[in-house]
């Protein structure tokens, strides 16, 4: 499998997939670069809306003055990134930011500390102030030829288009994404899209050692 997140969550993926018998080889499209930002008055907000873990590494010192918000995380992975920065987590979603927010009042003021390819909650009700913090840099790109007749781990609608724009021949690449959002963004023409049953690492790496115990040898 093709592991294309940036590290450092690249290899912590290549690492689980290893661990549970898959063979994985981390090849990132991006990178992640912090970026200089103000943080506002906590006061004016009634939670803080994480939905990456790249934000807490990234926001630096200013983060200190946010730490008394209560903390929605839309994973695991990144509420154990909070909480390890010394947030309290009210709440952590399993199927995506729209899910999650779904779940909570409505008359919520949230403050998103976010990615500057943030896209925008769905029909979200609550009062939601993004922040950008990080950014993700294209990396030259990469030889892919390994990819022809194995796998390749979308965890991203960015991740997707990138991938799609880069291979040519997609007939014998099996897709495995983290979302209908990031399985729609690679297209079509590959031998099989498959989604993952809630967006997490362990949910992708499930599926994909469903797909191989499933699979003819080659």
């Amino acid at each position: 499998m093709l592991v294309l997140r940036p590290e450092p969550g690249a290899s912590a993926t290549v690492a689980k997939a290893l661990g549970s018998g898959l063979d994985a080889v981390a090849i990132p499209l991006f990178e992640i670069e912090p970026m200089a930002w103000q943080a506002p008055e906590a006061t004016g907000f009634d939670g803080l809306l994480l939905t990456s873990a790249n934000a807490v590494r990234c926001a630096g010192d200013q983060v200190q003055g946010l730490r008394g918000l209560k903390t929605y995380a839309v994973g695991e992975a990144t509420a154990e990134a909070a909480r390890q920065a010394g947030f309290d987590i009210a709440a952590t979603g399993d199927a995506g930011v729209d899910r999650l927010l779904g779940s909570l009042d409505p008359d919520l003021k949230l403050l998103h500390l976010c990615g500057a390819d943030r896209r925008a909650p769905r029909d979200a009700k609550q009062r939601i102030t993004p922040i950008v913090v990080y950014r993700s840099i294209l990396l030259d790109a990469p030889d892919l030829s390994c990819a022809q007749g194995n796998a390749a781990l979308i965890h991203s609608p960015r991740a997707g288009e990138r991938f799609a724009e880069l291979v040519e021949e997609r007939g014998s690449i099996t897709i495995i994404a983290t979302s209908p959002a990031a399985a729609a963004a690679v297209g079509d023409g590959w031998e099989t899209v498959e989604i993952a049953d809630r967006p997490s690492d362990d949910a992708l790496l499930a599926l994909a050692a469903r797909l191989c115990n499933n699979s003819p040898p080659k």
